[in-house]
């Protein structure tokens, strides 16, 4: 499910990112990679907040939609 969709609060693993190589390469530099660990902290008007490696990270709506989860 995107990460848009996921439930607040709770441990997610990343199983995918739909972007191009440029961009994956600038999220894994902020710790965003396959089969990492992400929580979501909130969710606002499809912007999220989300908690990654002990950071706090704001993604907006398009680039969340592009992170799946499980």
């Amino acid at each position: 499910m995107p990460l848009v969709m996921a439930p607040t609060g709770k441990d997610l693993k990343i199983v995918r990112i739909l972007t191009d190589d440029k961009t994956k390469k600038h999220l894994e530099s902020l710790g965003i990679t396959i089969d990492s660990t992400i929580s979501l902290i909130s969710v606002s008007g499809g912007s999220v907040i989300c908690l990654i490696k002990d950071g706090r990270l704001a993604l907006d709506k398009e680039m969340a939609t592009k992170i799946l989860v499980a």
